[in-house]
Formats: structure tokens, sequence, C-alpha cells
């Protein structure tokens, strides 16, 4: 199966990216939801402000998975995937979507504008976008989920690198098999940072099994070691992060 798509940023709304204001407020910080008139107002806006200006834009392709000696690739051998957690990931599956997704650059230069006239609405216009590029992945699986069922398949939840063991560096490679760049204006710096910054990449898999649910593990997010929660003792109750 080969599946391509090179998403038109200017029918965004075909897709959208419907921000859960809760995911915002985790993402502040926010435990028990309770915030103030000041703030609830100020989200508010900046949600519809980051619709505005936001050019979502992805690609994704569905790759058959090749397995020898324990090792996993994508492909014929077009690479392999590092690490023992992606690895159990794609365990049962027998196809792969790698897929690539962006809110655009003008959100990095609202945050950035932001940052040096009112630092608050910066950190509440960053939140909102790391929830909006939340959704937008949410709406591409969405996508993928329709395609593989179409086609006799379950999905597992995506994977990105830097969970678990999955090396971050991997990155260059989804982007260089995406050609991201030429499709949806999507690079990455030299120490491993998508640049628009609002962007994730990330893996599906493909199984003829239903998904196997797995214990859900802080370890395995991919903020873990810099979790405001984890140091006090708590989590943030988002699995979205954890495979």
């Amino acid at each position: 199966m080969s599946v391509y798509i090179d998403y038109n940023p200017v029918n965004r709304e075909e897709v959208g990216i419907n921000i859960d204001k809760r995911e915002v407020l985790r993402y502040l910080g926010y435990k028990n939801g309770a915030v103030d008139s000041k703030i609830d107002k100020m989200i508010n806006e900046c949600i519809v402000e980051l619709k505005e200006i936001a050019k979502t834009n992805f690609v994704f392709n569905i790759f058959d998975i090749s397995k020898k000696n324990n090792e996993v690739f994508i492909g014929n051998k077009i690479f392999k995937l590092e690490g023992r957690d992606i690895v159990k990931h794609l365990k049962n599956s027998e196809k792969c979507a790698v897929m690539a997704a962006t809110l655009g650059s003008e959100v990095d230069k609202k945050i950035m504008y932001y940052g040096k006239i009112d630092l608050v609405k910066s950190i509440v216009f960053d939140a909102c976008a790391t929830a909006g590029i939340e959704a937008l992945c949410d709406s591409v699986e969405t996508i993928i989920k329709k395609i593989a069922a179409n086609n006799g398949y379950y999905i597992t939840s995506r994977y990105s690198p830097g969970y678990g063991d999955f090396p971050i560096n991997v990155q260059f490679k989804i982007l260089e098999l995406l050609t991201a760049f030429q499709n949806i204006g999507l690079t990455i710096t030299d120490s491993c940072i998508l640049v628009p910054r609002k962007s994730v990449t990330a893996l599906i898999g493909f199984s003829k099994k239903g998904n196997i649910t797995e214990k859900k593990d802080c370890k395995n997010c991919r903020l873990f070691k810099n979790c405001l929660f984890i140091k006090e003792g708590d989590n943030c109750g988002n699995t979205k992060n954890i495979k």
C-alpha cells in the first residue's frame, strides 16, 4: 500500500483544529482547571487568533514494514527503526504511516511577537498552539485510521521521535522520506528542532490485530524529563503524550 497526501492549507477548514481549552489549561499548569476570568478571556482570544493565522498543513505516506533478525525497517530497508520502544510499539504491525504536520511559521512569529510585548500572553498563546498542533495530529490520525479500516487494518496510537528511547534525530530521515520541506515547508535544525516549532512527526502502525491496550507510563512521555507535574509528584492526566 502506498498513499500520499499533500494537504492544501487553503482548504484547512476541512480538517480544522478543534482546540480543547482543558488541554490548554493543562499545558499552562492548571491542574484543577480553575482559572481567573482574565486568563480565561485571554485563552479564548488566543484560540480565535491562532485559528485565524495558522496555516495547517500535513503530509503522510504509508509503507510496508520489513523485519529481519529482530530489526525493523520502514519499507524495503529505507531506514532502520532504532530503539526498543518503537520496535515494541510496531511489533504486530505490517505497515506504517509516517506523518508530519505543522501549524506554519506565522504561529511561531506571533509567539515571538507577544514575547516582546506581553510575556503572559506569549505563554498562553504558546499553550494554545501546543494544543492546536496536537488537535491537528488527531485529525490526521483520524484520516489515517479511515484508510486503514478501508483496507482491513487497525492502527496503533501515533508514536513520535523523542518518545521513550526512539531517538529524536530520526526526524531527519522522516522529513527526507516525506520531502517535507517541499510539501509543507517543514525543516529541521542541526539540534533536531523542527521549524516551524509547532510541528510534529510521528509513526502509526497498521495491524490486522485489534489494538492491545498497554499500560500508560509517564516514562514513555516525550515531556517526562522536564515535566512540572512529575516534579510535584503528580501527572498531567494527558494520555495523548504517552504511547
